[in-house]
């Protein structure tokens, strides 16, 4: 049998005594109950950058304040997680999650990066995450996860030798949900929050357009003392002709597929909280989604045909 393979923390930190904490009556508590915790790839990299930093038993003590609501406050700013996390003490506990966050330099190198794709820009712009995201902040030499112990800086008031504890994990794990229904809350935690970040992307992906009609001669669409369109009629005099196809629209080019991210938009604003169970609510929700998708994959494909 394979010997298994153990943390850093599992070899070097003594066996903790495990003992049960005080109920809390608001705590957070995670909406996975059991398996796995977070559904989404940038969610799961999140968790799985914790493992290799601290011992097993830990990690699965720290799963479990999640999922019983020993959690009882979050607060994320740029760079810094603070949180208070109910032990066995009455005090609860102070953890603290530190996670350098990019220069402006960084900032500057992937913000180009994701500007020059066109869909990675859509995406984002849409409120979703690329899944190649990743690979572009390496292409540019720009960690977006934690990569090494160095990389996060925890701590905890608790009585434990060990860093990270469970109280830590338990917080990490948490971040893990939260980023599962926003992914730009990992952007501010590396220092842009989403209005900064899809401003610069459309500034950058405007600029293009911009310079290609200063280069032409001709003031950009929407100038001072613009009334057309550059190389179009004004709107009186187009009226006639509104909806007709121009003489362009054949080289028209549109791919139907069903959408890269499931879901997105409930991702984004999260479910609704009117009663219902929330695991039955998104997996009907999720049958809806789908068939309206296939359905209209199959009429669209059904008129390409009949043309």
């Amino acid at each position: 049998m394979a010997k298994r393979r153990s943390s850093y923390y599992e070899d070097y930190w003594p066996r903790y005594e495990t003992t049960r904490p005080i109920d809390v009556e608001d705590g957070i508590k995670a909406k996975s109950r059991r398996g796995k915790f977070v559904e989404n790839w940038w969610a799961g990299r999140w968790i799985a950058a914790l493992k290799p930093l601290m011992d097993s038993a830990r990690l699965s003590r720290g799963r479990s304040y999640a999922r019983r609501g020993q959690v009882i406050d979050i607060n994320v700013a740029p760079g810094r997680v603070r949180s208070r996390v109910q032990g066995s003490r009455a005090t609860p506990y102070k953890v603290e999650i530190e996670l350098r966050p990019l220069s402006d330099a960084q900032w500057e190198r992937v913000l180009d990066a994701l500007a020059g794709q066109a869909l990675f820009a859509a995406q984002l712009l849409n409120g979703e995450m690329p899944q190649e995201v990743e690979q572009v902040f390496l292409d540019v030499d720009v960690p977006l996860f934690p990569r090494s112990k160095g990389d996060l800086v925890t701590d905890c008031s608790c009585p434990d030798w060990a860093n990270p504890c469970k109280h830590i994990a338990a917080v990490y794990y948490l971040l893990g949900e939260r980023f599962d229904e926003d992914p730009f809350l990992l952007f501010r935690l590396r220092g842009r929050d989403r209005e900064a970040i899809v401003a610069d992307l459309r500034r950058r992906r405007a600029a293009p357009a911009v310079e290609e009609v200063a280069q032409a001669g001709a003031p950009p669409a929407g100038a001072a003392g613009d009334e057309t369109a550059p190389g179009g009629p004004g709107l009186e005099a187009a009226v006639d002709d509104y909806w007709a196809l121009g003489a362009g629209a054949g080289d028209l080019a549109f791919e139907v597929a069903l959408p890269e991210v499931e879901m997105a938009l409930l991702k984004r604003l999260g479910l609704p909280t009117f009663g219902l169970d929330a695991d039955m609510l998104r997996a009907q929700l999720g049958r809806v989604y789908d068939g309206v998708a296939l359905r209209a994959i199959e009429v669209a494909f059904a008129e390409s045909a009949e043309e």
